[in-house]
């Protein structure tokens, strides 16, 4: 089980990111929280299986059909326990 907080920066609000991490995340069996932050960016932390972790992080890298991403930066943390994944 590992545990990473992620920040996306770039044209990420406003194109269905938040709902479409969250499918992938659930989709992945990634619990968590994804959220837009007031600066544009979208701030995530994923907890799971690192291999599942690992491809949402590249879906986040990409992100959806609309989104334009510029800089992802992915910090590793301590899991927390995380019992679903949450838009917040």
């Amino acid at each position: 089980m590992i545990r990473r907080h992620i920040i996306v920066e770039g044209r990420v609000q406003g194109v269905w990111y938040r709902q479409t991490c969250q499918e992938m995340a659930m989709a992945e069996g990634v619990t968590g929280w994804v959220r837009n932050n007031d600066d544009g960016s979208v701030e995530a932390a994923l907890e799971g299986d690192p291999a599942a972790v690992d491809r949402v992080v590249s879906w986040m890298r990409i992100g959806p059909a609309r989104a334009v991403v510029t800089l992802v930066n992915v910090v590793d943390e301590s899991p927390r326990d995380e019992q679903s994944f949450r838009v917040v």
